[in-house]
């Protein structure tokens, strides 16, 4: 797994992108004492069940490589002259 630059920050618009998805789907309200991690694996498993992305391959599926898979689809989402994408 090659990581991205900015990895941190586009992990962290993912989240954001996520939460507003998710949200406007109108399958879960996410409440401030959720924590990132919580986030980050409900939106990941969405994303796969909605088919936006592809799952990982059994036995990789941790937290690390959740965060690079949304950080990945977030960055094909973003515009090309995005900051986070120079």
């Amino acid at each position: 797994m090659k990581k991205l630059r900015n990895e941190a920050q586009l992990l962290k618009e993912a989240i954001d992108a996520g939460v507003k998805y998710a949200e406007q789907r109108g399958v879960v309200e996410f409440d401030p004492t959720d924590t990132h991690n919580e986030k980050i694996e409900y939106i990941y498993k969405l994303l796969v069940h909605d088919k936006v992305i592809q799952p990982l391959a059994r036995g990789q599926e941790s937290l690390p490589n959740m965060r690079h898979k949304l950080a990945l689809w977030i960055s094909r989402q973003l515009p090309a002259d995005h900051p986070l994408l120079k």
